[in-house]
């Protein structure tokens, strides 16, 4: 029986070890679904009028609506994948018919229409409010000669434009820039891979108990 010992312990901690992974990744899918029902419920809600000071806590996600006239400020990031294609998004300095200044995500316009003057129409602006995590550690500096920049960084793109530093990502308006195409908050682009992951781990704890009772009918067909 001793040599039976060792195959059977790796075999039992080895299969349980795999399934609790693979049950704590179906955990995860619960969890994530959770977090995406609560972000699609934040943006098809009522929207709000524009709070003074909007909170990424309070309001990320939420729908917002005012009136606003854009100022001709803009700066360009550059995007791909997204469901207008390649090209810049359009960050947009707008001041609203209260007098305050915010930025406007208006969506991706072609690479080749970088060059095209902005349509400065007043326009009722429906949107989410975004805090963006696009910016990471390997994110390039933008290039402030050409107004391009490689991610959306709030704080200083809103300085830059002369901004309160909250961003606004259009869905719809009584009145669209011709440049651009808007490309409006969604849950398309969250990941959610648990499901994935959790099929992986069962079906490698299947292979695991597969190999350790083929490996114990090895070793007892060696004692025959």
């Amino acid at each position: 029986m001793r040599r039976y010992f060792f195959p059977v312990l790796m075999g039992v901690v080895g299969t349980g070890v795999l399934l609790s992974l693979g049950f704590w990744q179906v955990q995860r899918l619960d969890w994530k679904r959770g977090i995406l029902h609560e972000i699609e419920t934040q943006i098809s809600a009522l929207a709000i009028a524009l709070p003074e000071t909007p909170t990424e806590a309070e309001l990320e996600y939420r729908a917002v609506e005012f009136h606003g006239t854009p100022t001709g400020r803009e700066l360009h990031v550059l995007s791909s994948g997204t469901s207008a294609g390649t090209g810049y998004r359009v960050i947009s300095a707008v001041t609203t018919d209260e007098g305050r200044t915010i930025i406007v995500d208006l969506g991706v316009m072609p690479l080749e229409a970088k060059g095209a003057a902005p349509d400065l129409t007043p326009t009722k602006i429906l949107g989410n409010f975004l805090w963006p995590d696009d910016k990471t550690s390997s994110t390039p500096e933008p290039d402030l000669a050409k107004g391009i920049w490689f991610a959306r960084d709030v704080g200083p793109m809103a300085e830059a434009l002369e901004a309160e530093p909250i961003l606004v990502v259009l869905r719809q308006a009584s009145h669209y820039d011709p440049r651009v195409t808007p490309v409006p908050v969604d849950t398309s682009g969250i990941k959610n891979d648990h499901r994935e992951y959790a099929i992986t781990w069962f079906l490698l704890a299947a292979v695991w108990t597969v190999m350790s009772l083929w490996l114990i009918i090895r070793i007892a067909r060696r004692k025959e």
